[in-house]
């Protein structure tokens, strides 16, 4: 008898757990962005932003997460696809565990026959990924038998999203991923070996997770964050401070820019220049921006709307 009623309860709480989180759930997690979102709740943080993202710094970026108290959005250590370029989009989660069949026989039936998922599970999160996604992927580190993406899988991600990937773990095939071409990515190991996916024989992961909070490296990833990878690091910005982030680069890009240029004209000291500007130099500051307002990397709605705010 007990044991009857430990199979209904393990049943039931089957039945009532999902891998995708509920939109509601989404929104509840993200209670400050005010913006539009995707039908499964995710934050849709505007295309131009992402544009100007992609000249955001990783410094840039962790400076203002800091000041507003976000200690665990940057993750390190990885090895990369394409190191030069910077990977810019919409986070898309996927978390897996250590196979265990028992569990991974029942989301496999519940997945297939009321869900309509279709293969095997490590290909489940891939098919509901859109333009400007970037898949991001806690797979505990998994190396030997542990690669869920090879060539064909990458470019399958890529034909949907036109991004790489963020992948706690091995993945292989990786010069068939690099033919890919601006498949930017970051992983934490190669290994030859393949996924082992069958419940009844050999099983190296279970998928518990879609589009939920997770974790990667010391950081904390909620999905429709916004990612930025490069220069070898990632950072995982909420969507509610992606426009400060990319406004305080700019400022940041523009006044590096002014005060290198006068650097070299040595019409200013390196002292004036790395302390606090004067008057004089904020004013000649204003007028250069207004003199090259057309020229400068910035959006010139951004500047204009920079020297609305300036007195000088």
């Amino acid at each position: 008898m007990i044991r009857i009623l430990s199979i209904i309860l393990f049943a039931y709480a089957i039945s009532s757990y999902s891998q995708q989180i509920s939109k509601e759930e989404l929104v509840f997690l993200t209670p400050e962005w005010k913006g539009d979102r995707y039908q499964d709740g995710r934050p849709k943080v505007p295309d131009p932003l992402l544009e100007r993202m992609k000249k955001v710094t990783l410094e840039e970026a962790w400076a203002v997460l800091k000041n507003e108290n976000y200690k665990y959005q940057y993750a390190e250590n990885w090895m990369t696809i394409n190191p030069d370029s910077v990977l810019v989009g919409r986070a898309v989660t996927a978390i897996f565990v250590p196979g265990r069949p028992d569990i991974h026989r029942v989301i496999d039936k519940r997945g297939h026959e009321h869900e309509g998922r279709i293969k095997s599970q490590n290909s489940w999160t891939i098919d509901l990924l859109i333009p400007g996604d970037v898949y991001v992927v806690d797979q505990f580190g998994a190396h030997i038998d542990g690669p869920t993406i090879g060539d064909n899988l990458g470019n399958s991600i890529y034909a949907k999203t036109g991004n790489g990937i963020v992948y706690n773990g091995a993945i292989r095939d990786i010069s068939g991923l690099k033919e890919i071409g601006s498949f930017t990515s970051f992983f934490k190991s190669y290994h030859p070996s393949h996924h082992l996916n069958k419940p009844d024989g050999q099983l190296n992961t279970t998928l518990i997770g879609i589009n939920k909070p997770t974790r990667i490296g010391m950081a904390t990833v909620i999905p429709g964050d916004i990612v930025l990878g490069r220069d070898g690091g990632v950072i995982f910005i909420p969507p509610h401070l992606v426009e400060k982030v990319v406004k305080t680069s700019e400022i940041v890009r523009l006044r590096d820019m002014f005060g290198h240029l006068r650097l070299r004209e040595q019409k200013y000291t390196p002292g004036e220049i790395d302390s606090r500007w004067s008057d004089k130099i904020e004013k000649d500051f204003s007028n250069w921006l207004n003199k090259y307002i057309d020229d400068l990397p910035v959006p010139k709605e951004q500047i204009q709307e920079l020297l609305k705010t300036r007195t000088w």
